[in-house]
This record gives structure tokens, sequence and C-alpha cells, in this order.
């Protein structure tokens, strides 16, 4: 340097010792941040595992109530919980989606929001109305959502319901209430959780061969860990009270021991080893019993008399007369208005059947006593078959 020029080797070793230490700071903010983002807000990995067995579990008891009603395969499979950033939502949900808002009103103080995809929402519907669910639309009517409205209703209904068993407490929810949320334009978005963080639960949802996709649900995170805490107490009290009647089984057989030790101390006195030998030698007397003799021609017994029916004479019963039946689907009912026709499965001039407290006795026919409508009796059951179906 004693020409105040900077040789190649020591322009290389500063340069690489800046790299070093900006790779180093870099390093360093990883760590820091991987910190931060391992707890997510004190929030462990454990925690994250808890609350996915309450989801597993409550969505569980909700696929098997969705199979029932749409008469197909759900499967709904083991989710997986993370920290989305309500900044981030327009990414997570580019495109409209169903929103269902599911309110706690007993046992919990929370809600929760459950997202699904247009296409599915149309195809659930279209099932609950009649559908085969092949030909789904890309936009939801009214009458859809009012389908996939009941279908959530259920489900939630029956998640409320394996909740109440995994947590110990009845569980409570109020109807869902379902919007069409597009968080791009910020519309139907007023069902969102306020928080700025907040857990993110998806499930993978398969209907038959129909749906293969995903379904979330957005979880407040106080909310997140007020579940957690509450299935953690409730599992530590569980174990507790196994412990402690374990212990009190185990004191109540030693004690039961001690006592017929000690019962059978105080019975039986000393005896030598010759007078217990005769007193396991010694035989019972034993006699044969002795019956006495019955009477050959002792006369048989009368028949009982009967039961005294006039207590029951005055009992009132309801007396039911059925036209005839039918069955719709949700479509036909929600399409029916004044002036529509019901076809039963009851041919003009056939006979009626009439029922006493829903058990069939005859058949008749309409007439008109006193401009009130009347029922002749053309058929009816004896007397003793109209006693034994009521």
């Amino acid at each position: 340097m004693s020409d105040g020029k900077l040789s190649q080797e020591e322009i290389d070793a500063l340069l690489g010792n800046h790299e070093d230490a900006a790779s180093s700071s870099e390093q360093e903010a990883q760590k820091t941040d991987q910190g931060h983002n391992g707890t997510d807000g004190n929030f462990s990995d454990l925690d994250k595992d808890v609350l996915g067995e309450i989801g597993n579990i409550s969505f569980g008891s909700a696929a098997t109530a969705l199979s029932t009603i749409l008469n197909r395969k759900v499967e709904i499979t083991t989710p997986q919980v993370r920290l989305v950033n309500r900044g981030n939502l327009s990414q997570e949900f580019p495109v409209p989606h169903v929103s269902v808002l599911v309110n706690y009103t007993e046992g919990f103080q929370g809600s929760c929001l459950l997202i699904i995809k247009v296409h599915d929402a149309s195809v659930i519907a279209n099932l609950m109305m009649g559908g085969d669910g092949t030909q789904p639309s890309d936009q939801i009517s009214d009458m859809e959502m009012s389908a996939v409205q009941e279908a959530m209703n259920q489900m939630m209904g029956s998640s409320s319901t394996a909740m109440s068993t995994v947590f110990n407490r009845r569980i409570d929810i109020s109807p869902p209430k379902l919007n069409l949320m597009d968080v791009k334009s910020q519309k139907g978005i007023e069902h969102l959780p306020s928080d700025e963080e907040m857990f993110e639960i998806a499930f993978q949802l398969k209907i038959g061969d129909l749906v293969d996709s995903h379904i979330m649900q957005l979880v407040p995170i106080n909310f997140g860990k007020q579940l957690v805490q509450l299935l953690v107490q409730e599992s530590s009290g569980k174990a507790a009270n196994n412990l402690q009647a374990d212990q009190s089984e185990a004191a109540a057989a030693r004690d039961a021991s001690n006592e017929s030790e000690a019962a059978a101390a105080v019975a039986e006195p000393d005896l030598t080893f010759s007078e217990k030998d005769q007193e396991h030698n010694a035989q019972p007397d034993v006699s044969p019993v002795a019956f006495s003799d019955f009477d050959e021609d002792e006369q048989p017994h009368t028949e009982p008399t009967p039961r005294n029916m006039n207590l029951l004479m005055d009992i009132p019963l309801d007396v039911t007369v059925e036209l005839g039946h039918t069955k719709k689907t949700i479509k036909d009912v929600l399409e029916l208005g004044p002036g529509s026709i019901i076809e039963l499965d009851k041919l003009a001039g056939e006979a009626i059947d009439i029922l006493v407290n829903q058990k069939y006795i005859a058949k008749g026919e309409v007439v008109v006593v006193d401009e009130n409508f009347g029922i002749r009796i053309t058929e009816i059951l004896n007397q003793s078959d109209r006693i034994s179906q009521l």
C-alpha cells in the first residue's frame, strides 16, 4: 500500500468480509423471524395439533350428517392448521366463496366462519333439491343458498353435538348465516373475523365423485386459544379424576381385605390339629325332602274374571282420517303455490283409512252431515282386534 493503491488480494478480502457480514445479518433476521413464527403469537405446535383434533372430531360428525342428507359418501380429511393474515385473504380466496357464520350461544363465547367454494355449494344444493349434482352453476341462486343453509345447519348441529361430548358440556349454536363473499371487491366480508391474524383450519372435502375440493374454517385467535385451554383443562380433570378413582378403589380393596382377615381371625377359634381334622371329616346329617301328595281328584281352577274395562271407557283417543300420501323433494315443495295440485296415492272413490292413536281400525267413505264432513264406516276390525291395536 506504499503507492496508495489496494492490491487485488486486499480487494477480494474486503469484499468477502462484506458478503459474510451481509449473509450473517440475513441469517440473524431469518432466525428472528423463525423464532417469532415458530410460536405464532405464543401458540405452539402442540396447541395447533389440539385445535386440529377438535376440528377433526367436529367435522367428522358433520360429514356423517351431510352424507345422510345428500345420500352420497362424504369424506372430510384430517385438517391442517396455520395462521393467516387478514391482508392476505384476497390471495387465499381470489374468487367468490360462500361464507357460513356460526355463532356459539352456549358452552363457548365466540364464533367461526366456514368457507366453501361456490361450485361445491352449488353441488350440495343441487343434490338437496333432487338433482344428480353433475350440472352445478357458477352463480348460486337464492333458492340454492337456502338449500345450502339447511345443509350447513344440519352439519354444524351435528358438529356441536360431537363437541358437547368432547368438552363434557352443553354446546349450542344459532342458525348459520350464509353470505356470498368476494374479498377482492370487499363485498360480503362483514362476517370475517376483525383480527389482523386468525387461524385457518383447512379440510379436504370429497362428495362421491362430484366434489374433490377444500373447505376452510377461519377462527379468531382468542377463540382458538379458548378452545385449546378448555380441552386441555377437561383432559387434565379427567386424568386427575381417574387417578383419584383408582386410588380410592385400591384403598377400598385393601380395607376390605384387612377387614375380612380380621373377621376370619375372630370367627375361627383356636383349634388343635386333631379338632380341626375331626371337624373337617365330620359328615352332616342328610335326610330326603318330603313333599305333600297332590289330590288327583281336585277340581281345576275356574277362569279368572275379565278385567274391568269400564275403567278405560272415558279415556279420550285421537281419531284421524287419512285421505292419502305422497312424497315430494325439497325442490317440489319450494315450488308449491296457490292453485298447485298435489296428487295422492289414493284412487277416486277408494275407501279412506280411519286411524285411532295412529293405529288402523277401519275404512270408510266421505259424507256431508249438516254442512260438515263426516265418515261412513264401510269396513272395521272386530272389538278384540281393535283392543289389541290400541
